[in-house]
């Protein structure tokens, strides 16, 4: 929408409550043969489809047009109409014009905002949807579904400077999109977590993948001089398992992994 988005949804409410009680007010004037406020008519396309969704503002802007064209009809003489009403649909017609190229863009950006802006991985706010929508297929399809977690850990008490990991994030996305099929799909779940999502997979097959995928982020790690370690858990879809559950099992097996890392290097 066209307005900001630090604004508050109170008063969002409350210019959709203005724009709702002037537009009335706005034709009544016009009825009474006010013709100074016709002026106003022009903004109504672009302010309804601001603060509406689109929907609601279109019949908001087609009952005031039809209203408009009732209006003049009777109480404005010929000249004045002929030159008011073409001027008013055209005005109609450039705010679909914009609204069509805002929603357009907006499409265009919706990519980008499923991505992490360091690692180049899908947002966390999507996995579930996504992983739903995997299991359903899964479910349909009578194919393996696997998911694997990838948490990186410091080996040491001090911890790694902030500056050096969000310097090695994007490599480590790299890393990952180049060893991944298209068709994988990786989310970053916290801050060095990582969840992978493996389609048509069997979870045997998901830990050599996702082995190979720890073993090549050592070498990363190392190369870059990070003392950090690579843990990894896979689960793969079980009968009655929806999107948070497979989440959780991934979870403790990743869990259960950093314990077994933690007790070997102790």
């Amino acid at each position: 929408m066209l307005q900001s988005v630090t604004q508050s949804p109170l008063s969002g409410k409350l210019y959709r409550l203005v724009f709702l009680v002037l537009l009335p007010l706005i034709l009544t004037a016009l009825w009474l043969g006010f013709w100074s406020f016709s002026y106003w008519l022009y903004a109504v396309p672009l302010v309804a489809f601001a603060l509406f969704p689109g929907p609601l503002a279109a019949v908001l802007v087609a009952l005031a047009i039809l209203a408009t064209l009732v209006i003049t009809q009777w109480q404005i003489v010929l000249a004045d109409r002929h030159q008011m009403q073409p001027a008013l649909v055209l005005t109609v017609l450039l705010a679909i014009v914009l609204v069509f190229l805002r929603e357009y863009k907006s499409r265009q950006l919706e990519p980008l905002r499923r991505t992490d802006e360091l690692t180049q991985a899908a947002s966390r706010e999507y996995l579930s949807a996504d992983l739903h929508k995997e299991i359903q297929r899964s479910e349909r399809e009578g194919s393996n579904l696997s998911v694997a977690m990838i948490g990186l850990d410091n080996m040491h008490k001090e911890p790694v400077p902030e500056e050096d990991i969000r310097a090695m994030l994007p490599r480590i996305g790299r890393y990952l999109h180049s060893q991944l099929r298209d068709f994988d799909t990786y989310y970053r779940v916290e801050n060095l977590q990582f969840l992978v999502i493996f389609p048509g997979m069997c979870s045997s097959e998901a830990a050599k993948i996702t082995e190979q995928l720890q073993q090549g982020l050592d070498r990363l790690l190392a190369t870059h001089g990070l003392a950090m370690a690579v843990c990894t858990g896979v689960a793969g879809l079980n009968i009655g398992d929806d999107a948070d559950s497979l989440q959780r099992s991934v979870a403790n097996a990743l869990r259960r992994a950093r314990q077994t890392t933690e007790g070997a290097r102790s």
